[in-house]
């Protein structure tokens, strides 16, 4: 399997070669655990050792566990019949809805990204602080009041009235319920990957 991947000599399309390439790792099950997880991940780091993404932004195990009875039998339909076409277009068909899907998220984020900068305008001198917590967000999208202060380099008053300002604008929920050690989500992020899921 191993020399397949890595034979530039043998002119097949990438996606060919990583359907191959899965159904293998797949059949051969070299672990006893965490087989199917890893089998994916190998997908995205071959697009991008290749360059064929810049990041594994290609999330195919989403649509496999949507499909989970399908993509067993697809894959068992190859061991019993070798009728090795039926499995790439079922492969290439989870590409094609995750690659899809994945564009829509992304479309939705930059939508996300201009309401919002259009929301900030209104906080006048705080405005600053809130762009600053808001790329924050967009990499770890549950903040702390002490994870707010120790990302901006702010005392707890300004994170506060920050944290509370983001709130009012529907940017942060807070999804504890306690008084104290609450967590506050960037809700609207975090539900533009939910929906992709969905699709």
């Amino acid at each position: 399997m191993e020399a397949f991947w890595y034979n530039e000599t043998i002119h097949v399309p990438h996606l060919i070669r990583l359907a191959l390439s899965h159904y293998q790792f797949e059949t051969i099950h070299p672990f006893l655990d965490g087989n199917g997880r890893i089998g994916r991940l190998l997908i995205a780091l071959y697009l991008v050792s290749h360059g064929l993404l810049n990041k594994p932004s290609l999330y195919v195990s989403a649509y496999l566990e949507k499909h989970r009875l399908a993509y067993f039998d697809a894959l068992s339909h190859v061991r019993e019949t070798n009728d090795v076409g039926q499995w790439c277009r079922f492969f290439l068909q989870a590409v094609i809805e995750t690659a899809e899907n994945g564009k829509n998220t992304f479309h939705n984020i930059l939508l996300l990204r201009q309401e919002i900068e259009s929301a900030l305008v209104t906080l006048g001198r705080r405005a600053e602080n809130a762009r600053r917590l808001v790329t924050y967000l967009y990499g770890k999208p549950a903040v702390t009041m002490n994870s707010v202060m120790k990302a901006l380099h702010i005392n707890k008053n300004p994170a506060r009235d920050l944290i509370t300002a983001l709130q009012d604008l529907h940017i942060l929920q807070e999804i504890t319920g306690y008084k104290r050690n609450r967590v506050f989500l960037f809700t609207r992020y975090v539900d533009t990957f939910q929906e992709k899921n969905e699709l």
